[in-house]
């Protein structure tokens, strides 16, 4: 008899195992383009996604463990669950758009195991029309202790066909985020080596894939990896260890594991995707968050002119800027350093901060009241530069300080992790920084996963290759900036160090600390200003090479929020068109590779009547001054076919106002 009871448990087993990997739940876009499928199998869960009826991701699995009980994959079983369909308007402070609608179909899978510690999880599915989001949502419950451990989280991505991937490779999780990208076949990836995210993958039949995460919350950061020929995630280990990723308190969800989809390439720019997956903001008065443009004197290497008197960390040093600001239309001035030596108290070297960092004190000879008192009476804010790990010991008492100083924001810098202990601090950062009326600029930092709709006092992030380093190398090309376009600006905003008007080519290019090249032509370095998300961005270059030079005029007027944007024409690594709305305006800019082109379109995005159009454009082909350029001034409707002739390495701006009836 207890044979017989034996081999009817297994056979129960084999026929429930049997049936559960025959149920598929499945999941449609609200446009019914996309399709997300989860099923179960003898080794767990697994998911497949279509777009338009093509498989895009083929059997992939859903793989977390802990330190308790160890891989979620023993005998699954998938409860019902009933489809929702999300409704959502919510409005934005920072980011490519001020008003959202956001429609997604939801299902929220109950998963248990019928073995083992029977562990109960909640798969959650969203679709939306241009994309796919899991997470997992983990109930408190008698099956575990309150508090969790997970040691890993392998969800894979087994695209088909063999897609072009352009990816950023780093060597380990100690990184700034920046870097050139590498442009390769999956077949070709090399192997196990991380991938920062987003990922863009170009599949045949222009049909498009990012891959990405939303609302990263006391978690780790997420990095791919081609583990036996398949894309796989990775977690930032927790520090001084390797095994443990995340230590959580139940309950706790994982952040959003996204898949932008479309046939599109523009799409993703114009997607909000990742703020429809974050929590909405949590900051009750708004209305002291200023948005705007800012100096950043440590890219021209603290360039003053010959007359001011005793140049350095001072008062005199700092009105300079401050005074450019106020005559100029720039909302903030940035206090850095001087001389290589930062306006605070530190004894460290080279930046770093040593025993005795202080950033709630400046250095001797500079009085922090006297400017952000003098510059508020020009109507101009200071914020201020500081290392994190200066900064973080000290938090509180120094955003104390800064308040009482009139400080405004400030860059937070170095902090080159993304860990669960990183994010939780730097999420500590933005919940103390708004208590005080501050905005904050996260450098060496990790991407965006939509806090700006969470905390819209983070104006920006860096975790990009850059402008800053055209100071010491010829890394940062045109060619460099589109694949940002197509990359990391897909996650949000993206800082840049904008705003260097000593324009060269690849064979005029010079490194130079002090007044530092671009490369490019100078209407590319414009255009940036409209390509890029960006609540802050920089106008980093001395006050003489702007002042009376062409182009700047529209580096004033250009806004750093936007209403609404679409994008005109794009082609990842070649070239990208698009527009931006405030009011009813529009600004539109464009940047194009090594590769000379003219790109023909009809603005139909453009509301009905006429416009006036100020075009600036890149110099004839015969003038090798890539500082020269060509404003024109147009009356144009949505109708009108414009044709934008972009030099090599080159860019055009515009700037679209209804005509006065």
């Amino acid at each position: 008899m207890l044979l017989y009871r034996r081999l009817m448990v297994v056979l129960f087993l084999l026929i429930s195992a049997n049936a559960l990997a025959n149920k598929i739940v499945t999941l449609t876009s609200p446009d019914s383009k996309i399709k997300f499928f989860l099923s179960t199998d003898k080794d767990g869960l697994y998911y497949r996604v279509t777009y338009k009826g093509i498989v895009m991701v083929d059997k992939s699995r859903l793989n977390i463990s802990f330190k308790e009980g160890g891989a979620f994959n023993n005998n699954l079983l998938m409860a019902a669950a009933n489809p929702q369909r999300i409704t959502e308007d919510y409005n934005l402070l920072i980011g490519k758009t001020n008003k959202v609608h956001s429609e997604n179909n939801r299902l929220l899978v109950p998963v248990t195991e019928q073995s083992g510690p029977r562990r109960t999880m909640d798969i959650e599915i969203r679709v939306f029309n241009d994309g796919a989001a899991f997470r997992y949502v983990i109930p408190k419950q008698d099956q575990w202790a309150p508090v969790i451990n997970i040691t890993d989280e392998t969800d894979s991505f087994n695209l088909t066909q063999n897609p072009l991937l352009t990816a950023l490779l780093r060597v380990n999780y100690t990184t700034s985020h920046e870097g050139l990208y590498t442009k390769t076949s999956l077949n070709d990836l090399k192997a196990d080596t991380l991938i920062d995210m987003p990922m863009l993958a170009e599949f045949p039949n222009n049909l498009y894939m990012a891959i990405t995460e939303a609302n990263l919350h006391d978690y780790a950061g997420m990095y791919l990896m081609k583990h036996h020929g398949i894309l796989e995630s990775r977690l930032s280990p927790l520090p001084h260890q390797s095994e443990l990723k995340v230590k959580a308190t139940l309950p706790h969800n994982s952040p959003w594991r996204v898949m932008m989809i479309s046939d599109k390439p523009g799409a993703f720019i114009e997607s909000n995707i990742l703020t429809n997956l974050s929590e909405p903001c949590k900051i009750k008065d708004l209305s002291w968050i200023k948005p705007g443009k800012t100096t950043f004197p440590w890219w021209n290497g603290d360039v003053v002119p010959d007359t001011i008197n005793a140049p350095g960390n001072n008062y005199v040093t700092n009105m300079y800027y401050v005074d450019f600001c106020a005559k100029y239309g720039i909302e903030y001035h940035s206090v850095v350093e001087y001389g290589l030596h930062e306006w605070y108290v530190n004894d460290g070297a080279g930046f770093q901060p040593g025993p005795h960092a202080d950033p709630s004190k400046a250095v001797p000879g500079l009085d922090m009241q006297e400017i952000c008192d003098s510059a508020a009476k020009k109507g101009v804010g200071i914020r201020v530069w500081v290392h994190f790990y200066a900064l973080y010991p000290k938090l509180d008492e120094t955003f104390d300080q800064y308040e009482k100083w009139g400080i405004k924001g400030l860059m937070c810098d170095f902090m080159d992790r993304d860990d669960q202990e990183m994010v939780n601090m730097q999420e500590e950062i933005l919940q103390k920084a708004a208590e005080h009326h501050l905005h904050i600029q996260f450098h060496g930092a990790y991407k965006p996963t939509g806090e700006s709709r969470t905390w819209p006092n983070e104006f920006t992030r860096e975790g990009t290759l850059n402008y800053e380093n055209d100071k010491w190398s010829s890394w940062v090309t045109p060619d460099a900036d589109i694949n940002i376009a197509f990359t990391r600006l897909l996650a949000g905003s993206t800082d840049y160090h904008l705003g260097g008007f000593r324009a060269a080519s690849p064979e005029q290019f010079k490194v130079h600390y002090t007044r530092p090249f671009v490369m490019g032509t100078r209407c590319h370095m414009m255009a940036m200003y409209v390509v890029l998300e960006n609540a802050l961005g920089m106008v980093c270059d001395d006050p003489d090479a702007y002042i009376g030079q062409p182009g700047f005029e529209f580096l004033q007027q250009v806004p750093t929020t936007w209403d609404e944007t679409h994008v005109i024409d794009a082609k990842p690594g070649e070239w990208l068109a698009l527009a931006r709305r405030k009011g009813n305006d529009w600004y539109v800019g464009a940047i194009n590779n090594h590769t000379p082109r003219t790109l023909s379109k009809a603005f139909e995005f453009l509301a009905d009547g006429n416009y006036t159009a100020e075009i600036w454009s890149d110099a004839p082909a015969t003038d090798t001054n890539l500082n020269h350029l060509v404003k024109v001034v147009k009356n144009i409707n949505k109708q009108t076919v414009m044709d934008m002739v972009l030099a090599a390495g080159g860019g055009q701006v515009m700037y679209l106002k209804p005509s006065k009836q």
